[in-house]
């Protein structure tokens, strides 16, 4: 944990972790500061990089995007160029929700979510296999998700 947080900076950000929806009030409130330093404290970790951004997480289900796939990929050649060529392309796929870097004998892991199997295997033949220097591309469907979140253990 940085030197720089104390325990008000990790009580703003576990609370905005939770629910980035509060008002500055409710959000001083909650950790015991008054509408000002609670405020300027929020200012100062948004400057500083530790808030990113402030989303809306959404329902996957609700919105019809029931398959959850995990995509294994294999690349060709591991030269710079090549490889962020791979993973500007990936930025360009609103399906594929994460992407990692990965250790052991595949290259890259891909989050995706899609609506359906046949949705899944139409992104596979038309765009997951023409992705610049892709080998080869190895899916595991997610039967359940057992646990999600978005919040940090800070």
């Amino acid at each position: 944990m940085s030197e720089q947080l104390d325990d008000y900076d990790l009580k703003i950000l576990r609370t905005l972790q939770h629910n980035a929806d509060y008002s500055m009030n409710e959000l001083g409130d909650k950790i015991g500061l008054s509408h000002t330093p609670c405020w300027r404290r929020v200012k100062r970790l948004e400057e500083e990089g530790y808030i990113k951004q402030k989303i809306s997480v959404l329902d996957a289900k609700k919105l019809k995007l029931n398959v959850s796939v995990h995509a294994y990929i294999s690349i060709l050649k591991h030269d710079e160029q090549s490889l962020l060529s791979f993973e500007n392309s990936v930025n360009s796929v609103a399906e594929i929700v994460e992407c990692y870097s990965i250790t052991g004998d595949k290259d890259y892991l891909l989050r995706i979510v899609v609506s359906s199997v046949e949705a899944y295997e139409s992104l596979l033949k038309k765009t997951l296999v023409h992705l610049p220097n892709v080998a080869s591309v190895n899916s595991v469907f997610a039967l359940k998700q057992v646990k999600y979140t978005t919040e940090l253990p800070i």
